[in-house]
């Protein structure tokens, strides 16, 4: 029995010990704070930075862990041993529990990630991305989305730019030819929140109704497309306060777009960053606007940023409520129609992957943003008409203002509901939160709650349906000059018997609205000589893509009917377009241009520069992407687009670098590029190199 004993006292101790070696640093040690100056280098491409980490052990301890990649440190603490490992700076020290501490040290960092150094025509800029990466890339920090820390950075940068990071400017020091911006933040975050934007901009401001101070960034460039890029902000801003009813949680709220950005936008705390391919003029804004990424983005302030789901598993918490809010921040703008279509849309994606058996329960780690996104959406959709809009409202609210500046769960949020809406929830759990299976039935039935929906699916019931048989009632459709319903009628004409819908097409085009218009240039294969004047009246559209498709269409026209003047003629009333900001109506002219025989050939080399030019990385990866397919096209890659080409392999943006690498796989195939390749290899990197050695060039 006394060896029992014994026995027992050590397993205890053992298992004591062993417990107090795997608990999360969070239940040991609160992080108060992280104050921090960091100096970015651009020609290293490396920050050098001090760091003031302040913390309170909850009992003795004797390091505390800082996750920091591939960093050096220099130890300038005199309460604390600092030391660099690979992942991690450690604190090291006898603290004592319950008391303050703060501890200073010097670090360098080279950063493979999470804060990019990236060369805008000319100009560099500095961004971040934490969210899916690492802030511990660029600034010790915590990765733990748990441990909510307030962090204040200043940044020591060349005075040309500007500099923009969470939280409110407080000072800004002009040293030589630097200047030091030092910012503010008073409440708590997660650190993949945390963000810095360095770059050449100008700013336009003003507070929304309740004040809250907003700043909206633009390059200097760009000053006439402003209005048009930033288009219902303070609109936006208003709905959620209102509609949300929790006042936004933040000092001020700034959005900054950037170069080659990863991902559409990113909510970084008060500091939204997006991709300038959204900077648009009023002509874009019909095609490409930036309302959407923009509502949803700021529904992160709330959704995401004040309250954070502890794990992924409950990322839907984030990007279900920021797609639902904003789109219901958009039915505000563009009405009842919009809102239902797009629930639509949604719906159809969510039924065709779940009929696919590839649906994903919403509560789960690994889901896709299809499932986090879309499927969130819907299931808050039909959460709130199942419990009712006012309890919803009230629960939404309740459930900020419990968790917030604090880490939720899903069953934090039902609990929520369930208080509010008096009844269990566990069917509507068991459908929508942990099934696979997209539950369409019901989405269909809530779609059928709006007229314009039924009318909808009347008209898309005319689909398999003779043209012939169903003339009179596309006929009043179109009439109605609707969106939606005139986009479905179109679109129900393509590839039929044109002498029976010419009559339609006519009235289509007729109905001056932009989006049928739109339809017909894009759903109809072939110009022809019934449609060519309609088409040519596509080329002053406000859209892009009409005018894209229109240009496009018509030079095949003209060239299948050998009308060379014609061809020429188009060329020079396109010439001086660009489009969006990937070029897509300027690279097309280049091509076309260079493509249309005699055509100002004195100037061809000249025009094959300029589409040479817009591969290199200097340009928006967008437009380097349509460049790099139509140098394809004409099949015309010579030294510099080759080396440009390489570069793009090995470009952070990984959708731009797995398009480029599979056009070098197959333009290596041919004898020429092969040959052009080798003269190209002296002008590389050796990072672009090192890529060719490992695909074998």
């Amino acid at each position: 029995m006394k060896y029992l004993v014994t026995f027992l006292i050590s397993l205890f101790a053992f298992a004591k010990a062993y417990s107090q070696e795997i608990a999360p640093q969070t239940a040991l040690v609160d992080i108060k704070s992280i104050r921090a100056v960091v100096t970015p280098q651009f020609e290293t491409k490396s920050i050098e930075g001090q760091v003031w980490v302040s913390f309170i052990p909850l009992e003795k301890v004797d390091e505390v862990r800082l996750d920091a990649k591939n960093m050096s440190v220099v130890d300038s603490s005199d309460i604390a041993i600092v030391i660099a490992e690979k992942e991690h700076i450690m604190l090291k020290g006898n603290f004592q529990p319950n008391k303050k501490y703060t501890v200073q040290f010097d670090y360098t960092a080279t950063p493979k990630q999470t804060l990019y150094f990236v060369n805008a025509d000319g100009n560099d800029q500095i961004w971040t991305q934490g969210q899916g990466k690492y802030t511990s890339h660029w600034l010790p920090s915590i990765d733990d989305v748990n441990d909510k820390i307030e962090f204040d950075v200043s940044v020591v940068a060349p005075s040309i730019y500007q500099v923009v990071a969470n939280g409110k400017l407080i000072e800004k020091e002009t040293l030589g030819q630097s200047t030091v911006w030092s910012f503010d933040m008073q409440q708590p975050m997660s650190s993949y929140l945390v963000a810095l934007t360095v770059g050449k901009y100008k700013k336009t401001t003003f507070p929304g109704s309740s004040g809250v101070p907003m700043e909206f960034y633009y390059y200097p460039e760009d000053s006439l497309k402003a209005e048009s890029t930033y288009r219902y902000s303070k609109q936006l801003f208003d709905f959620f306060e209102k509609e949300i009813g929790v006042p936004y949680p933040w000092q001020n709220y700034k959005q900054i777009p950037v170069k080659d950005f990863l991902y559409a936008g990113m909510e970084n705390t008060g500091t939204t960053i997006f991709s300038d391919s959204f900077v648009v003029d009023s002509i874009g804004f019909t095609d490409r606007n930036y309302v959407n990424v923009n509502a949803h983005e700021l529904a992160h302030q709330w959704f995401g940023d004040l309250v954070t789901a502890t794990k992924s598993e409950h990322h839907w918490l984030q990007e279900g409520f920021a797609t639902y809010y904003a789109l219901l921040a958009e039915r505000k703008i563009f009405g009842d129609d919009y809102f239902y279509y797009k629930l639509y849309e949604s719906a159809e994606q969510l039924r065709e992957l779940s009929d696919q058996g590839k649906g994903q329960k919403l509560v789960g780690a690994g889901g896709s943003s299809l499932t986090y996104y879309q499927k969130g959406a819907w299931a808050l959709h039909v959460l709130k008409e199942k419990v009712g809009a006012s309890a919803f409202a009230k629960a939404v609210k309740n459930y900020l203002r419990k968790h917030a500046f604090k880490n939720v769960t899903t069953d934090d949020f039902i609990a929520e509901v369930e208080i509010v809406y008096g009844q269990d929830l566990t069917d509507y759990k068991k459908k929508w939160l942990y099934q696979s299976a997209f539950q369409a039935a019901d989405a269909l039935e809530s779609l059928k709650r709006s007229a314009f929906m039924r009318s909808y699916f009347e008209l898309q019931a005319l689909r398999p349906i003779p043209l012939k048989d169903k003339l009179k009632p596309l006929e009043s459709v179109l009439k109605l000059s609707d969106d939606y319903l005139g986009q479905e009628a179109v679109y129900q004409l393509a590839g039929g018997n044109l002498q029976q819908s010419i009559g339609l097409y006519k009235q289509a085009f007729a109905s001056k609205n932009t989006l049928i218009r739109q339809a017909i240039a894009t759903s109809v294969d072939q110009v022809s000589d019934p449609l060519v004047y309609q088409f040519e009246s596509f080329l002053n559209d406000d859209s892009y893509i009409t005018r894209e498709q229109a240009f496009l269409k018509l030079w095949l026209w003209y060239r299948t009917k050998n009308d060379l003047k014609k061809q020429k003629e188009l060329i020079n009333i396109m010439d001086g377009q660009f489009g969006f900001s990937d070029g897509n109506i300027r690279t097309l002219w280049l091509t076309l241009s260079l493509a249309t025989q005699g055509y100002e050939s004195d100037e061809a080399g000249a025009r094959y520069d300029e589409l040479v030019s817009y591969t290199g990385p200097e340009y928006p990866f967008q437009l380097r992407e349509n460049a790099f397919q139509y140098l394809l096209q004409i099949q015309s890659f010579d030294r510099t687009s080759l080396k440009n080409l390489v570069e793009a392999c090995t470009h952070h943006t990984w959708r731009f670098r797995e398009s480029a690498r599979r056009l070098l796989t197959e333009l290596i195939k041919e004898e020429r590029i092969k040959e052009i390749m080798e003269s190209v290899k002296p002008l590389l990197s050796e990072k672009e190199l090192a890529y060719l050695k490992r695909i074998n060039i």
